[in-house]
Formats: structure tokens, C-alpha cells, sequence
């Protein structure tokens, strides 16, 4: 297995990707770039493409594979990245489609729970198709996505103990949100030794989990202010910072749920008000953003910027600049 995703010892940041769309609504790969800039302007350590904040279930299989390979063609290398594959009818579907992602050049392939059993099938099912899975993908790192879609299928410890007995998990995206159940989880990847990356994918227990040995965040709040993010990381276990860190994750826990609010439509409004060339386009939904919740999200930039303030973080900036009438960004 690569070593590329526990090579970095630090607390990581890891964003869910969204997708630009160009306004036929087709895949904007110039602004995908320029999304990717930002991202590790703000400091990330690692991307997750192809999930759901990528509308990966509104995207057909080619803009899949297209969209993750122009990721890792345009970060060269510089931060790990991982991507959904776990798509097909069969277990063998989904084997082969994990196959051609991961000849994109990612880090690992990440397999959504509810892939591998219906919502009405006991874990030993999950199990048995999971031991399929990794018969028929090799030596390809594998990670594990609780997405809640197509319904939101949590492993619990036990489940979670066995998949990784198979030795073939290395990363982790949790989206259980009770914080006992991912105390129950770390506490396995301690008991065991295990090098698996956990993350929490819920922002209210970004505090809890990296105090309780979580390798970072990956949650949809990196769509809206990625700085905070990763300073909440770097810093949650500093001892000299706990009481920034606590009321830092009192705000991030106020405004979480409004932010969820017609997502991923609210991430890209607010992308566009910081600068980003994103459209609020969609695959995900139709629908518009109202004005009372344009009106939430200009509320919550201006906390943003408060937060930027107090805790002494430079956002990033966007910079629109024309070159012999082709319009480029400065992202710094």
C-alpha cells in the first residue's frame, strides 16, 4: 500500500469537493483548477473528489473518472487524494469502477456503506459483499464513507473492528455524529494499532474527535471557510488554545445547521461572495436560494470574518485578472 496518507503525522483538513458547473451545467474544469487553488491556500492536507458535496450522483460515470483525474493531474502530487468508487449494480461493477478511478492516480478508493447492503439486510451481509470487494479490487487502499445517500448506513465498532482486520482500510469519513459511537470507533484504532485516517465528517464534533484521536475533519463547512477549518485542526489539541478552540467550535456549532440549508447551492453562494468564479448551478437541485437564506449566509460571511479577526487568520483572496482578453484568478 502507498504511504502517502499516513506520511503526514499533523492533524489534517480535508475538504468534500464541490463541482462547478459551466452555465450549460457541464463540468467546469478551468474553475475546478481555481477551486483547488483555494483550497490548499487555505491550508488543506488532503481532497476527497467524487463525493457527495461533488454531486457524484448526478454526474455521469465519464465526468466521474474525468473530473477526479483533473484533480489529480492539477495538484501534482502535493497533498493526498481520495475519491468515491464504489459504483455499479454488482459487487463486481463496483469493483471494476474502483479499478478505473483509482488509475486516475488517487491515494485510495473510498467505498459508501450503503453500497453493500439494503437498508433491510443485517451487517453480516454488508461483511460478506465488503470480503467480495476486496477479493476482486487486489491490493487497492480502500477507505470507508457513511454518505447518506442512497440511505446513510453507520458501521458500528464492531463492524468497524472487523473491515479492518482485513487490512485493506486506511481511511475513514464518519458520519455518525453521536459522539459516543465515534469515541467507540478511535478507541478500536487505538486498541489496534491501526494506521486507518478517521475523519469526522460532522463539524460540531470537530473538538471531540481530535481531542479523542481523529486524524482530522472532513465536513461540508471547508466548502464555506476552509481557513477555520484547518486552524480548528491544527489547534484542538494545543493547550495554550483551548479556550479560542472552545468558542471558535460554539460558533462553527451555531451556524453548522444553517449552512446545510439547500446545500450544496449555500456552499457556492458563498463561494461566489469570497470571490470564486463558482455559479450557483446545480445537478442537485433546481431550486434557487430564497433572499431570507441569501440573507443567512451574508450573516454568516460576516461572522467569517469576525472569527478571521479575533483568531488572527488571513482569509484567503481571489483576484480577477485579464490577460490578452482571457480572464485568469489570483488565488493568495
Amino acid at each position: 500500500m502507498p504511504s502517502k496518507l499516513i506520511a503526514m503525522p499533523d492533524k489534517k483538513f480535508v475538504p468534500v469537493m464541490i463541482t462547478p458547473f459551466n452555465l450549460k451545467a457541464k463540468v467546469d474544469l478551468e474553475v475546478v483548477s481555481v477551486l483547488v487553488d483555494f483550497y490548499l491556500a487555505a491550508g488543506v492536507k488532503g481532497f476527497f473528489a467524487n463525493c457527495l458535496s461533488s454531486e457524484m450522483f448526478s454526474i455521469t460515470e465519464d465526468e466521474r473518472l474525468e473530473l477526479t483525474a483533473h484533480i489529480v493531474k492539477y495538484v501534482k502530487g502535493r497533498v493526498p487524494i481520495v475519491a468515491t468508487g464504489s459504483f455499479g449494480l454488482t459487487i463486481k461493477d463496483k469493483a471494476d469502477f474502483t479499478k478505473r478511478i483509482y488509475d486516475t492516480g488517487i491515494d485510495a478508493v473510498i467505498m459508501i456503506t450503503g453500497h453493500f447492503a439494503k437498508v433491510d439486510e443485517g451487517d453480516e451481509v454488508l461483511l460478506r459483499n465488503f470480503d467480495k470487494m476486496f477479493q476482486f479490487t487486489g491490493n487497492i487502499p480502500l477507505g470507508m464513507y457513511e454518505c447518506p445517500a442512497p440511505y446513510k448506513r453507520i458501521v458500528n465498532a464492531e463492524v468497524f473492528k472487523e473491515l479492518l482486520s482485513a487490512n485493506r482500510m486506511i481511511y475513514h469519513k464518519d458520519t455518525s455524529i453521536d459522539p459516543q459511537k465515534v469515541k467507540a470507533k478511535l478507541d478500536i484504532l487505538k486498541e489496534t494499532n491501526s494506521d486507518l485516517e478517521f475523519y469526522d465528517a460532522h463539524t460540531p464534533n470537530a473538538h471531540f474527535s481530535l481531542l479523542n484521536g481523529a486524524k482530522g475533519m472532513s465536513s461540508i463547512s471547508g466548502n464555506f471557510y476552509p481557513e477555520i477549518m484547518v486552524w480548528m485542526t491544527e489547534n484542538a489539541n494545543n493547550p495554550a488554545k483551548q479556550e479560542e478552540v472552545a468558542w471558535l467550535q460554539s460558533e462553527l456549532t451555531r451556524v453548522d445547521p444553517l449552512i446545510h440549508v439547500a446545500y450544496p447551492m449555500s456552499s457556492k453562494y458563498f463561494l461566489q461572495k469570497r470571490g470564486l468564479p463558482v455559479r450557483t448551478i446545480s445537478r442537485a437541485t433546481a431550486l434557487q436560494l430564497t433572499p431570507e437564506q441569501r440573507k443567512t449566509l451574508d450573516d454568516i460571511h460576516d461572522s467569517f470574518l469576525s472569527w478571521c479577526e479575533r483568531l488572527d487568520i488571513k482569509p484567503v483572496t481571489i483576484e480577477k485578472l485579464t490577460s490578452q482578453n482571457k480572464e485568469y484568478y489570483l488565488v493568495k
